[in-house]
């Protein structure tokens, strides 16, 4: 047996072990940034994109809209898979795949293919939610907290750098460099896993159709799941209209590139910080509350946004700026709000009950995406500033208003 499968069985019996050796936790929180990193590469380079391949906007605006829909569907109908083969070969098959993908992404010759390697894109990035439980099954139980936070650290760099990096080698190399860039990322990811990773034994014997009829159960079942899914699709409305439709604006409105795209980005540190502090708050107050008090910072944030049309384009864009910082803040702070309320619901299920709440996320993200560049072709930017600010009020409101699942969710 190699010393990674001791570790294993160390970890699953209580052995002496006391932690994830340092490279292989390394290799699993950059498997997972890089992988979910994938979903944002392309939203700072829609402006340079679409005039090079002769896309219109509204077509342009359908490559982050297929990514986040492959990813929901990946959530929902491949994440399962974890529970019931050896996640390690379905690791190396997503990357394999997604390696692909961007590749496909980087030669597409015009916008049909590139749509189709999208939604390859974000069916496989989904290995990002086979790396988390992987990692909580390689840890000791006494150090399975830090090691997953470790890993959920890396993945929101990914998603906080991935807009900024994207940018900024678009700006300077093209944009086919980036998924040319990703893709080889990727395929070093695949070989690190291959041969650092060791087999995990299926946790149920249930064949696939079963395990999609049990998340169907669980969403029946629970009114806290749904209420939370739906609140935080919601939220996801927003947020994708805002980020899928940011750089054509700021292309069109204020002639800035990719690279300045890319940098707004750094706003996503808000969700980094807003992490910790949501947990915190929630241990203290509950749940419930952060879920309001996140989903009212996103509704400011966004209705703010609002006032950018009377403003000098300097105080425009730190409006702007400040804007994405608040909202981004507010909807990460709701995510981990939800997390620990969904959590609660029946432990047996947890990662079939995650799966549900993301791919609510997930395809709240596709629609907003799709929804947020046709307000930008028929109204302009106040028409998305309007969009996103209606669909986080309506989240507000599920939080708020009384419901099935509220005794529930408060009970938790």
């Amino acid at each position: 047996m190699s010393s990674i499968q001791n570790l294993h069985a160390a970890a699953e019996t209580g052995g002496p072990s006391t932690g994830v050796p340092a490279p292989l936790l390394l290799l699993l929180a950059t498997a997972a940034g890089l992988s979910v990193a994938s979903l944002y590469y392309s939203q700072p380079m829609l402006g340079v994109l679409g005039p090079d391949i002769h896309a219109s906007e509204r077509a342009v605006g359908l490559v982050p809209t297929l990514t986040q829909l492959g990813y929901a569907l990946g959530i929902l109908f491949l994440a399962p898979l974890g529970d019931r083969y050896d996640r390690r070969r379905i690791i190396l098959a997503k990357a394999a795949v997604l390696a692909l993908a961007l590749l496909m992404s980087g030669f597409a010759p015009g916008i049909g293919w590139l749509l189709v390697a999208s939604l390859a894109i974000g069916l496989s990035a989904t290995l990002a939610q086979d790396v988390v439980p992987a990692a909580a099954t390689l840890a000791p139980v006494a150090h399975r907290g830090k090691v997953v936070g470790t890993v959920m650290t890396g993945l929101l760099l990914g998603i906080l750098l991935s807009r900024v990096v994207s940018g900024f080698v678009a700006e300077h190399f093209g944009w086919r460099a980036v998924y040319v860039a990703a893709a080889v990322s990727i395929a070093l990811i695949g070989v690190a896993a291959w041969k650092g990773l060791p087999s995990f034994a299926p946790t149920t014997p249930l064949p696939y159709r079963a395990l999609i009829g049990s998340m169907a159960a669980l969403w029946r079942r629970h009114g806290a799941l749904r209420r939370a899914a739906w609140a935080q699709g919601l939220l996801s409305v927003g947020f994708s209209a805002f980020w899928s439709t940011l750089a054509v604006m700021l292309h069109g409105s204020f002639h800035l590139g990719s690279a300045a795209a890319g940098a707004f980005g750094l706003a996503g540190a808000a969700g980094a910080l807003a992490a910790p502090l949501a947990g915190r708050i929630a241990d203290r107050s509950g749940p419930e509350r952060v879920t309001r008090l996140g989903a009212g910072l996103a509704v400011v944030s966004f209705a703010a946004m609002g006032l950018a049309h009377w403003l000098p384009p300097q105080a425009q864009l730190g409006l702007i700026v400040a804007s994405a910082i608040g909202f981004d803040f507010g909807v990460q702070a709701t995510l981990v709000a939800h997390q620990t309320i969904v959590y609660g619901i029946e432990p047996a299920a947890r990662s079939r009950l995650n799966a549900l709440l993301f791919t609510g996320m997930f395809v709240g993200m596709s629609a907003g995406a799709a929804l947020g560049s046709l307000a930008l072709a028929q109204w302009g930017w106040l028409g998305v500033v309007a969009l996103a600010t209606a669909a986080s009020a309506a989240a507000l409101a599920v939080r708020c208003l009384p419901g099935r699942g509220a005794a529930t969710a408060a009970a938790i």
